[in-house]
């Protein structure tokens, strides 16, 4: 394989000492340009809107003169790094002046790891000195490519069959008198934040001179850090939002414990409780791999709100993915076999095959079997959430106990409800039994069977003794109010939930409304198929979609002019984002300007949302947007419903750019989003 597609960086995408441009936009142009004309991207004007569209979202310059513009782009055919040496220097956005070492990072679309990685390694680099001043002081391209290789990991390769060119001396360890921290930042979706926390933290070491590594946790997996680096750490940094991934890795270390939206707004301080913890014989300490995640997660610095906060998130992540699949099978089956499929959908797969079809054919019998794998997938959606919660609190001897905790709320008509007080059972209980002194002989068997079996007794005899039967009337007094719901109550209910699916854009209050909505129609797959909590699902689906569309029609149809270049391609693929209801398509227009998009956003989610009840449409299925319009009825209030908010919502961020003033401190994008649900 030739060095050209085998290695990141070749001399061709190498830059010295030169100017390419008076702002950072001209700079990314011309590195997208080099990238293509390397043969390893297919469009350089996608290549630059793609990267132009993540700096808009958060500026890319570090500290020390340095800027790592990236993106993931369909244009892009080979993971590359493009390279600038400025003279003079651009800005970027650091604190401390312009740039004049600039990395524009491309990747293919679909290629997350790659592009995780080498954001890593780079980061992490770029952390040292030695490597820094090697940039600056490098006499040829082919110095820049050995430095760079032997800082990511890439081996230099032989040009011209020649021996292969001195790489520049790795990065120096820390000194016995230089702090040594380790860190960790997540967030609930693995996307803007996690990475946002990592990049703050690790310019901040830099500025401290604290030898300082991040691990980001992002939704496409993670790079953990050499065992190496976490045994000679003086103390660790935990900034997320949801529970650490192998936390018995960091076991015996002082940690500091916060959320990610922390890391990246106080990142000094963070260090500094970190180096002051090192030496603190009183400092919390991470535990063994029983509870691990449990103990970093009663840290004291957290406060008791934000623990369950992270508890609860975390067990909603792992149940969406069961919510979305099997609410549009059950919406599938509803087309295939007609609603009268719930009636006898099980009787018609044991007793019939593709060979020996119902009395109602084909359809009929495809229809069941897609209504009953749904209905299946559903049926985990209690145990999962209570499993995944205790699995936050007390790591994975906490599994077992939370599943089974779940299931018994689901045998006790608990629902949802239940899941969650028994996963929270599950959890402090494992947590609990997992702190008590245990014999050396009876260590091994604790997290394996005592725990499980212990907790799984304890917890889910709770349920069914004592808090299963209130849990399960206050379900019953719960959908009956929703059942009883009709005119102004349920508009104003719409209203509430519209302008909570536009608040954050996928934060929290955003959850909590989706959330809602979601284990309503779980609980309902077995119920008349447009019942409440069908009105509500399609009222949170509708309200989702406003943001991107209205944004959409704003920059390339009613005020172009109000929109950046960038802004109007984004207006483009929000089309289609927004019809499928990703709400992160209207994530760069609120980046960029924050203060009137969200607004506008929740003025029209709410009319769609009040709007969208009042007509009583109905939603069988928990995401796809227009395209799971078989699941919808009727089809044409949805779209009604959806067009009202859009306008509403277009017009008004027309307006507030006209009429009111923007406020000129850099914002931050309102939440990280990854994952195709709007949740």
């Amino acid at each position: 394989m030739s060095s050209s597609t085998s290695h990141t960086i070749i001399p061709g995408l190498v830059s010295l000492d030169v100017g390419l441009g008076a702002d950072k936009a001209a700079v990314i142009r011309a590195l997208a340009e080099r990238v293509v004309a390397q043969g390893r991207a297919t469009d350089a004007d996608a290549l630059f809107s793609d990267a132009w569209a993540r700096e808009q979202k958060d500026e890319t310059g570090l500290p020390g003169g340095i800027a790592i513009p990236h993106a993931k782009s369909l244009a892009v055919t080979t993971p590359s790094l493009a390279f600038a040496r400025l003279r003079p220097g651009v800005d970027f956005g650091a604190d401390d002046g312009p740039a004049d070492l600039v990395f524009l990072i491309a990747a293919p679309a679909d290629a997350a790891e790659d592009h995780l990685a080498v954001l890593s390694k780079l980061a992490r680099s770029l952390m040292d000195d030695d490597f820094t001043a090697g940039l600056r002081s490098a006499g040829t391209d082919d110095d820049v490519v050995a430095i760079v290789r032997q800082a990511i990991g890439e081996s230099p390769a032989a040009r011209n069959g020649a021996a292969p060119a001195a790489a520049a001396p790795a990065p120096t360890a820390a000194t016995g008198d230089r702090p040594r921290i380790v860190a960790v930042t997540a967030c609930a979706t693995g996307i803007a934040h996690t990475f946002m926390a990592a990049d703050a933290l690790t310019a901040a070491g830099r500025e401290a001179g604290v030898d300082l590594v991040v691990e980001p946790q992002g939704s496409s997996g993670y790079q953990a850090l050499p065992p190496e680096v976490i045994r000679d750490a003086d103390a660790v940094i935990f900034a997320v939002d949801v529970d650490v991934r192998e936390p018995q890795r960091f076991a015996g270390k002082p940690v500091v414990r916060t959320s990610v939206k922390r890391g990246i707004e106080q990142p000094g301080r963070l260090i500094a409780e970190a180096v002051a913890a090192s030496s603190d014989p009183r400092a919390e300490r991470v535990a063994g791999s029983a509870d691990a995640a449990a103990s970093a997660a009663s840290g004291a610095q957290e406060s008791v709100g934000a623990r369950i906060k992270r508890w609860l998130l975390t067990g909603v992540s792992y149940m969406i993915p069961f919510v979305a699949g099997g609410g549009l099978l059950i919406a599938l089956g509803f087309l295939l076999g007609g609603y009268q499929v719930t009636d006898d959908a099980a009787n018609v797969i044991v007793e019939n095959s593709l060979w020996d079809l119902p009395a109602g054919g084909l359809g009929q019998y495809l229809g069941s079997v897609a209504f009953m794998i749904g209905a299946t997938s559903m049926g985990f959606l209690v145990p999962v959430l209570a499993g995944f919660i205790a699995f936050a609190i007390a790591d994975r001897p906490g599994i077992a106990p939370g599943f089974v905790a779940g299931a018994v709320a689901v045998l006790m008509s608990a629902g949802f409800i239940g899941g969650l007080i028994g996963g929270l059972l599950a959890g402090f209980i494992a947590l609990w039994l997992g702190r008590l002194p245990a014999p050396r002989w009876l260590r091994g068997l604790m997290p394996v069977v005592i725990i499980p079996l212990v907790g799984s007794i304890v917890a889910s005899g709770l349920m069914i003794l004592f808090l299963g039967r209130p849990i399960a009337q206050l379900m019953t007094w719960l959908t009956e109010w929703l059942n009883s719901l009709n005119g102004a109550s349920a508009v104003i209910l719409g209203v509430i939930l519209g302008l909570m699916m536009c608040f954050d854009l996928g934060g929290p209050v955003n959850k909590v409304a989706y959330t809602f909505a979601t284990t309503g129609l779980a609980a309902a797959t077995a119920s008349q198929p447009f019942s409440s909590p069908y009105l509500i699902m399609a009222a949170v689906m509708a309200a989702g979609m406003v943001p991107p569309l209205a944004m959409a029609l704003a920059s390339t149809v009613l005020a172009r002019n109000l929109f950046t270049p960038v802004e109007r391609e984004n207006g483009k693929a929000a089309w289609l984002l927004g019809a499928a209801f990703i709400s992160e398509g209207a994530i760069p227009f609120a980046a960029a300007d924050l203060f009137r998009v969200i607004p506008a956003s929740m003025i029209g989610g709410a009319v769609t949302g009040g709007l969208s009840m009042a007509i009583g449409v109905s939603s069988l299925a928990p995401h796809g947007g227009i395209f799971v319009f078989f699941a919808i009825q009727p089809i044409w209030g949805f779209l009604v419903s959806i067009l009202a908010g859009v306008l509403v919502s277009a017009f008004a961020v027309i307006a507030l750019k006209k009429w009111v003033h923007k406020r000129e401190a850099p914002v931050a994008a309102p939440v990280d989003t990854a994952v195709p649900v709007a949740v």
